[in-house]
């Protein structure tokens, strides 16, 4: 798992918009419905995130996340991956995501991510001109994958997500470098044991030969999931990492 009950996000910054939040239901392209966490700010940058959890789905973890977006300005949605098998319900801790993770696809996860970047660009809802995605583990995995020009993303930022084949044989963003061209920001962990310092390179060289804009940043000593309040000793990594994120998002405001 990415946090346990005890972690918070790591948030450095003040507050320079007051937000609002709730629990909603989203329908995807297949009519299955999924649950959502959406925060508004009160005063708009124009941009706006589609927030990709771990594969714990839409945990609280990631809806306090939301919130810290919005509060910076830009309208943010937390997602769900589940909503096929588990219901749009709130879950506790004695949700098991394995059971349900193994049942998602890339076609469903797409699927999802897209009409999650469309709800927020609808005039009579976020009515955003700019989308990014952001993802954590399992998520930014995903938030690589979503850098394809079908997705419109303005920019995608992956923390910790696995680049490479998975166990199952399931190809990764490495593999699919290709087909990517939305700019990426890459932030990693240097003593992550999940994803190997070869990838993180690999990929590096992938997106430079077929023209992505990128930016990686190996924080080294750090593990996987280290954007988490509990990891004090990593505080300043944190702090970097978010200070990255604010700086990706607001360079493309309108």
């Amino acid at each position: 798992m990415c946090h346990d009950t005890t972690s918070a996000p790591p948030i450095f910054t003040k507050p320079i918009a007051a937000a609002s939040s709730r629990r909603i239901t989203l329908a995807s392209s297949d009519a299955a419905e999924y649950a959502a966490f959406l925060a508004t700010p009160d005063k708009p940058s124009g941009s706006s995130v589609v927030i990709l959890p771990d594969i714990r789905g839409l945990h609280p973890f990631y809806e306090r996340l939301t919130v810290h977006v919005a509060e910076q300005g830009h309208t943010a949605l937390a997602i769900d991956y589940f909503g096929r098998t588990a219901g749009t319900r709130p879950r506790d801790d004695s949700f098991n995501p394995m059971e349900h993770i193994v049942r998602v696809s890339r076609q469903t996860i797409d699927a999802d991510i897209l009409s999650a970047a469309n709800y927020l660009r609808s005039p009579d809802r976020g009515n955003c001109k700019n989308v990014f995605a952001l993802g954590f583990c399992f998520g930014g995995r995903q938030a690589f994958f979503a850098s394809a020009a079908r997705f419109g993303f303005a920019g995608v930022i992956g923390f910790y997500g696995a680049l490479s084949l998975y166990p199952n044989g399931a190809t990764g963003p490495l593999q699919h470098a290709s087909e990517l061209s939305a700019p990426i920001l890459g932030l990693f962990g240097g003593a992550d044991h999940g994803i190997a310092d070869k990838d993180v390179s690999a990929f590096d060289a992938a997106l430079t030969l077929s023209g992505v804009a990128h930016d990686f940043t190996v924080y080294p000593g750090a593990p996987h999931s280290f954007f988490d309040i509990k990891y004090e000793e990593h505080a300043a990594s944190c702090a970097d990492a978010w200070r990255r994120v604010l700086a990706f998002l607001a360079r493309r405001d309108n």
